[in-house]
């Protein structure tokens, strides 16, 4: 048995599970687990912060 992924609905604000997920294009994910993907954006800000600032220092 496989386990369990969690999308992050961007448009309804929810945590989905793989078999019952909506529109690819509405989910981030998968998480590997619901907590994780109740944090999807918060995860998703720092990561593109690291990276801007990595950027402002090759600049």
């Amino acid at each position: 048995m496989s386990e369990a992924s969690f999308f992050y609905n961007v448009r309804t604000g929810a945590v989905e599970e793989a078999d019952r997920r909506d529109k690819a294009q509405d989910l981030m994910g998968p998480y590997p687990t619901r907590e994780a993907a109740q944090h999807a954006l918060e995860s998703a800000r720092a990561r593109t912060e690291a990276w801007d600032a990595e950027d402002a220092e090759d600049a």
